[in-house]
């Protein structure tokens, strides 16, 4: 028997962020399939990817200005994914945050969406991202306006799809809040590969964030429980939110920009912990500190609760998870940051390393194949 012929899909190709990374590992799964997007910025993503015969939407056409804004194109998302049309195959594979899960599979294909999360634009986090502070008056406005027509579509489009398998259990639940649908889950993957651990605990002395300058991360939540602390946190990254948040660095807080693969590994290896403030939806950096033996202080909501073994667990901790029940502010992360200091002794670079190995790219590409063999031998109807 012939082995399925696939198709690839992913909102946008911008960038190597986590959802990126896991495309990375299809193409490697599925080493003659395309990529199907909205837009593709060349050059932005890995080899692996770039290599690929990629092909986008009308999206891609417009000015470049325009292209590196967006998300504010977000209203003209339905109408791109709804002109691309997915060459014959078996199984069209998408990986979505947004708009690429509304593809229509071709005639006889199978949909399974690897689902990062669903919307948070319009869903979860839209006070995040179009909340007062965050976003022009004019901007605002259109969004509100738009977002229940925007809520609407992605929910009935949601019938595209045969089966969606989730990154993390929270991920899960918002698939069935937005969509009334099950998930299967398969966390995704971080690559072990990319990190050494360090033997020691406290290597460098300072704390760490890895991250996209976005809302919904609270890059300034941290920024400012450690201004006052006085304890040293190095930055690594940029983003949308970056001229709101650079007035806030100097002192103890340092903004590093964005680095290589090559020294954010170094980075890691050199932190005494790493840190993030924000509700992730599943969230490979702190599984990449965790690779490199470094334990992790983190908001507990989210994917988190999949991946770090808190303090006071009854296995080995690997981090200090705070704000589910008290204060998830600048208050709680600076308690977080003294309770960590005051036991890190507990914590050991050994178990950071065993915790991460659980979520290998074999693993990843375990279950996910079991899922989608699981898809394609049912006769009809959905998973």
């Amino acid at each position: 028997m012939s082995p399925p012929k696939v198709v690839l899909a992913h909102d946008w190709l911008t960038g190597m962020r986590g959802g990126e990374r896991v495309l990375e590992q299809l193409c490697r799964m599925f080493p003659d399939a395309p990529v199907y997007t909205l837009l593709h910025e060349r050059g932005t993503v890995s080899p692996a990817i770039e290599r690929r015969r990629v092909v986008t939407s009308w999206l891609q056409r417009l000015p470049a200005p325009l292209r590196g804004r967006y998300r504010g194109l977000l209203p003209l998302m339905p109408a791109a994914v709804g002109t691309l049309r997915v060459e014959p195959c078996d199984l069209l594979l998408s990986v979505s945050h947004c708009a690429i899960k509304s593809l229509r599979p071709p005639p006889g294909a199978r949909h399974l969406c690897y689902v990062l999360t669903p919307m948070r634009y319009v869903w979860d986090q839209r006070d995040a991202y179009f909340g007062p502070g965050r976003a022009a008056p004019a901007t605002r406005a259109l969004a509100w306006a738009g977002i229940p027509a925007l809520r609407r579509w992605d929910a009935a489009t949601a019938a595209r799809v045969d089966r969606f398998v989730a990154i993390s259990r929270e991920v899960a639940a918002r698939v069935r809040s937005a969509w009334g649908r099950s998930a299967g889950l398969v966390h995704p993957p971080v690559e072990l590969e990319r990190f050494e651990p360090t033997p020691t605990p406290n290597a460098g002395g300072y704390f760490l964030m890895v991250t996209a300058f976005a809302p919904y991360k609270r890059v300034d939540v941290a920024l400012e429980a450690f201004r006052r602390l006085g304890l040293p946190l190095k930055v690594v990254g940029g983003g949308q939110d970056a001229g709101r948040l650079w007035p806030l660095f100097g002192g103890s807080v340092e903004w590093l920009g964005a680095r290589s693969d090559e020294e954010v590994a170094a980075l890691y290896r050199g932190c005494r912990a790493f840190v993030m403030p924000g509700e992730e939806d599943f969230g490979l950096t702190p599984l990449e500190a965790q690779a490199s033996g470094r334990p992790v202080i983190a908001l507990g909501r989210g994917g988190v609760l999949d991946t770090v073994v808190p303090l006071g667990a009854d296995s080995a901790p690997t981090g200090v998870l705070y704000g589910q029940d008290g204060d998830d502010g600048i208050e709680g992360l600076a308690a977080a940051v003294q309770r960590f200091v005051a036991a890190e002794g507990a914590f050991d670079p050994g178990a950071c390393r065993r915790q991460a190995e659980r979520f290998s790219p074999e693993a990843f590409r375990t279950g996910l194949g079991s899922e989608i063999d699981r898809l394609l031998a049912e006769p009809g109807g959905r998973l």
